[in-house]
């Protein structure tokens, strides 16, 4: 099992910042990719970023030129730099990790989110 504990929420102005964390524990073998989704009320959760191990990233279009993916290997811990924030960025926002075992069976795990909210 990996556990993942996301961190840095809150409550921000529109225009301010924030930096989310998500660190991972428990029997880690490889993690082939980890990601940021977030989940506003009533709507579908959408994926905001992701990181592979290789470093490679991707972003959602609401994503791009605001928010930074980065990745520390030695601390398993995976971040979200979100700049120039906006209220619809207001959302629960959510790590997940694809992991790979020594047997290679493949599993996704995810946090249990943390809540940002910009205020207009």
């Amino acid at each position: 099992q990996v556990q993942l504990v996301e961190s840095g929420g809150g409550l921000v102005q529109a225009g301010g910042s924030l930096r989310l964390s998500c660190a991972a524990s428990g029997s880690i073998f490889r993690i082939v990719a980890m990601g940021w989704h977030r989940q506003a009320p009533g709507k579908q959760r959408e994926l905001v970023a992701t990181i592979t191990s290789s470093s490679s990233t991707n972003y959602a279009d609401s994503a791009k030129g605001r928010f930074t993916i980065s990745k520390d290997n030695a601390k398993n811990t995976m971040y979200l730099q979100m700049n120039s924030l906006k209220p619809e960025d207001t959302a629960v926002y959510y790590c997940a990790t694809v992991h790979v075992d020594r047997y290679s069976f493949r599993r996704e795990f995810w946090g249990q989110g943390t809540q940002v909210t910009v205020s207009s």
